[in-house]
């Protein structure tokens, strides 16, 4: 079935599969862009890397100044933007930074 020659066809002159296959498309295009979107977690400041790591924001000062999560954080002039998920990753491959729980 083509999917463009359906989304002209009137619904009511619709079979119950072509709806279905319409409908199971338009899922897992949404499911896709979904799962893209949750995996860039973005936090901004101190008070991110405390999210991140489930940590106190003098804990979370020590991690910045630490240097292992350093090519998650971008700042530009006072503000701080992290990447979670890659701040995560450094950290677990340091190992030194103990985490309670992933955002």
């Amino acid at each position: 079935m083509n999917l463009d020659e359906l989304k002209q066809k009137p619904l009511a002159m619709m079979t119950g599969e072509e709806l279905a296959f319409i409908m199971d498309s338009t899922m897992a295009a949404w499911m896709t862009e979904y799962a893209n979107n949750n995996q860039r977690r973005i936090y901004y400041g101190i008070e991110g890397i405390a999210q991140i790591f489930g940590c106190s924001v003098p804990t979370a000062n020590r991690i910045k100044k630490s240097g292992v999560i350093d090519d998650a954080i971008t700042q530009i002039d006072r503000q701080i933007v992290i990447d979670g998920a890659l701040a995560l990753e450094l950290a677990k491959k340091a190992g030194t930074i103990k985490t309670r729980c992933n955002p």
